[in-house]
């Protein structure tokens, strides 16, 4: 019978740290800082536990109801740094559950340094809109200089900023906030040419920025410090434009037959975002107009349908996007609540369906100020591939579908309390253990218990090298069952569904196709660049910090390359979002890099359909591509977990 892992030995609770997506299992009781340190996640904790820096705050992003009460000392500080209700101290936190943490970057032991898995990289923060305070001098009839100018003269005699205009809207509110905060005024300016809020009174402090990744499947949204770089709030949602289509082209073509279907699908991702800027608001406790700047990210398609530019030319050849370089849009004018001035910044788009997600991966992980050969997956429903270092950069997306986020899959879903997220079954046999996401009894499974199902049967010889089912195996778990070939990872009376919980063999051929598409642009990439091998592997996407890497490596997902040379950065399009919030730099550098990159169109190259085709094999159909795949099979018996 199927056990959790566990139910073997003493209860243990896991903790993950984000964004790096480390994690380890801790007996009930362990603090978070312990936890963090144990794993190699760096907290700031100058007093050593002694509650008296408060330096240790951390966000707790899932899992609130599974700690140890806030004590009075705790509260004064979190108060003292004027934190938000999902936040505590690291040092004295003890967690008796499950638990999901975000570690700020004001918390970590470098300031204004993101880490991910193995990369690195420092931002130096120069966000586009910026706040200035003003004390103006009252006008009277010696002195009867207009509103505009007399804040223009205050602003290049105390900051020498000059040639600054305004917009219309704040220019017409302007001249009661004057008056009514007695000439005591905080400005804030855009890009050091346009005055976009005039606020009473000293306001520099509250300077805030949302920034946004929109997927295909989930929205993700974060709402950040511009002055710090800190992250106050995150806030995700399935995409509200599924009702039209799971995937991009379904929606495109809705658009495309029905006469208000591109108002509808524009309509529905901006009062998507919309929810998820009075959420994350409402967590820090302040107003959707506190926030004076945004940036968007998004695949070719969400990028179009989010502007309402029509999207049909970009799903027929030769897939021409409106534009490729970065854009700037007054918020008011997509219906969005941040502050009135406020600007809307959308990343560039590559070329064709690689869109400004990429770009934001790009710029979050840096393979062009590599040496080595780097190639960059992101994994999602448009799955992106990025090769290259220094020298050369070639791109190319993959419509891999949304099987690995558990679409089209029969018992697939979210990760969520319940879900199956990892899956181990013994070579002899043949019976299963899996971790479910909460130890909550299964419910479905997520996508890297998916990639973990695919492996393991492949590698236990459930499935064969084709991905077909071997039927004359002597255990009940095989079975077929209406003509369709199945295995059985929970029974019944084991989940919260009272459901059999199974894979098929129409959810193998899902995984084929979307990890054969994947693998297939892979491939067509390095034989493009002249390589037989990569030096490194990025996995990037919403999920991706939770594939093990020997699962992705057994299916063929991943290039053959060493165990220590494949990193998880998670969802490094919503890193590079913020990035490109907090630094006008990293927005120039995306506008460059984009235009650097060669981009190849899978659809019409000579090669896809033979490297598809051989794709589709675990972990493919020539096996010099994956010379070490006995090596990796290995692993998995050895009880190698990554």
């Amino acid at each position: 019978m199927a056990s959790s892992a566990t139910d073997r030995g003493e209860k243990r609770h896991r903790i993950i740290f984000q964004p790096e997506g480390k994690r380890g299992e801790f007996p009930p009781g362990t603090t978070i800082l312990d936890a963090a340190r144990d794993v190699g996640v760096d907290i700031e904790s100058i007093c050593g536990g002694k509650l008296t820096c408060g330096k240790c705050q951390v966000i707790i992003e899932q899992g609130m109801e599974n700690l140890s009460p806030v004590t009075e000392d705790e509260q004064r500080l979190l108060d003292k740094k004027k934190a938000g209700k999902n936040y505590r101290l690291a040092c004295v936190t003890q967690f008796f559950g499950d638990v999901v943490v975000y570690v700020p970057e004001e918390s970590r032991g470098g300031e204004q340094i993101i880490l991910k898995e193995g990369v690195e990289l420092s931002v130096s923060i120069d966000p586009a809109v910026k706040k200035y305070y003003l004390e103006l001098s009252r006008p009277h009839l010696k002195d009867d200089l207009g509103d505009l100018e007399r804040i223009l003269k205050a602003l290049k005699e105390d900051y020498g900023i000059e040639g600054v205009d305004i917009d219309f809207e704040v220019l017409r509110k302007m001249p009661d906030v004057l008056r009514n905060s007695d000439w005591k005024v905080t400005v804030s300016i855009w890009n050091d040419r346009e005055i976009i809020d005039v606020e009473p009174g000293y306001k520099v402090e509250e300077s805030y920025g949302l920034a946004v990744d929109i997927g295909t499947t989930t929205v993700v949204g974060y709402l950040t410090d511009l002055r710090t770089g800190e992250i106050i709030a995150v806030d995700s949602m399935m995409n509200p434009q599924v009702t039209y289509g799971e995937d991009v082209m379904s929606r495109i073509t809705f658009a495309m037959q029905n006469p208000d279907g591109l108002e509808k699908l524009s309509s529905k991702i901006i009062d998507g975002l919309n929810k998820i800027l009075q959420n994350t608001c409402d967590q820090a406790g302040i107003k959707t107009d506190q926030v004076s700047d945004m940036t968007i990210v998004g695949n070719t398609g969400m990028h179009h349908i989010f502007l309402k530019i029509n999207p049909e030319h970009i799903a027929m050849a030769p897939y021409v996007p409106a534009l490729h370089r970065s854009h700037d849009v007054k918020a008011r004018d997509l219906g969005l609540n941040i502050t009135e001035g406020g600007y809307v910044h959308v990343l560039p788009i590559e070329a064709g369906w690689v869109g400004a997600d990429n770009v934001a991966v790009l710029i979050s992980t840096e393979p062009y100020l590599q040496e080595e050969m780097w190639l960059v997956i992101d994994i999602g429903t448009n799955g992106e591939i990025v090769l290259g270092n220094k020298d050369r950069l070639m791109s190319c997306s993959a419509a891999a579908g949304p099987a690995l986020e558990g679409a089209h899959i029969k018992y697939g879903m979210r990760a969520a309390t319940g879900a199956i997220e990892r899956i181990r079954i013994d070579s002899e046999t043949l019976e299963p253990e899996y971790k479910t996401i909460g130890d909550a009894p299964p419910r479905g499974i997520c996508g890297s218990g998916i990639i973990d199902a695919a492996a393991e049967l492949y590698r236990t010889g459930i499935v064969s090298k084709n991905g077909r089912f071997n039927l004359d195996l002597d255990t009940p778990r095989v079975r077929e069952v209406d003509g369709t070939p199945e295995y059985v990872i929970a029974w019944a009376d084991e989940t919260s569904i009272g459901h059999d919980i199974v894979m098929t063999q129409k959810d193998i051929r899902e995984i084929q196709l979307a990890k054969g598409a994947m693998s297939a642009g892979s491939q067509i990439l390095m034989k493009e660049m002249g390589l037989e091998k990569v030096d490194r592997v990025i996995v990037a996407g919403a999920f991706g910090n939770y594939i093990d890497k020997v699962s992705a490596l057994t299916i063929g997902l991943v290039p053959d390359v060493p165990l220590n040379r494949i990193e998880s950065v998670g969802n490094a399009a919503g890193v590079g979002a913020r990035i490109a919030l907090i630094s006008r730099e990293k927005r120039n550098e995306a506008n460059e890099i984009a235009r650097r990159v060669e981009h190849i169109k899978l659809a019409v190259h000579p090669d896809f359909e033979k490297e598809f085709t051989k794709a589709m094999f675990f972990p493919h159909m020539e096996r010099k591509r994956y010379p070490h795949h006995e090596e990796i099979l290995k692993l998995r018996e050895k009880g190698v977990e990554e």
